[in-house]
């Protein structure tokens, strides 16, 4: 089944880099980008989450929690934010349960803006890694106001 704008974001529970768990529950009454990549180390994922990590700040001012989803290990992701200095959470889905119920088997690049009552409130199916953080936070602003 397709995720839709409007639609309610499903939930999750998933470890992060440093062991923490994250549910998308906990996070009510935020904007959340929840942004799924490929793998750690690679060109376009580094080069994505370098710009989310340039942009980070600007991202803090809106009050935007951001998560990175692949399928690496914990390990995988701690390395990964540690060698790069992200700021932001990673969060491993090595059992594949948020790419289920996220309906993005063939895994890809794409991303979701999820409002404050935890609706989808914007889907970004090509995501441009260079370009991307820019993109959403365009897109937040204009949402917001």
């Amino acid at each position: 089944m397709e995720l839709k704008v409007g639609q309610k974001a499903p939930d999750f529970s998933l470890s992060d880099q440093n062991g923490a768990k994250h549910s998308l529950v906990d996070y009510k009454g935020k904007w959340i980008l929840l942004y799924f990549y490929p793998k750690d180390n690679t060109p376009g994922c580094t080069q994505e989450a370098c710009a989310i990590r340039d942009s980070y700040p600007d991202f803090e001012k809106l009050g935007i929690t951001v998560f990175g989803v692949s399928t690496d290990s914990v390990a995988s992701h701690e390395k990964f934010a540690s060698k790069f200095g992200l700021p932001f959470i990673l969060l491993s889905d090595n059992e594949k349960e948020v790419i289920g119920k996220y309906d993005i088997w063939r895994f890809k690049r794409i991303s979701f803006l999820i409002d404050p009552e935890g609706n989808i409130a914007k889907i970004y199916p090509k995501v441009k890694p260079a370009e991307h953080a820019q993109e959403v936070l365009h897109d937040l602003k204009e949402l917001m106001n």
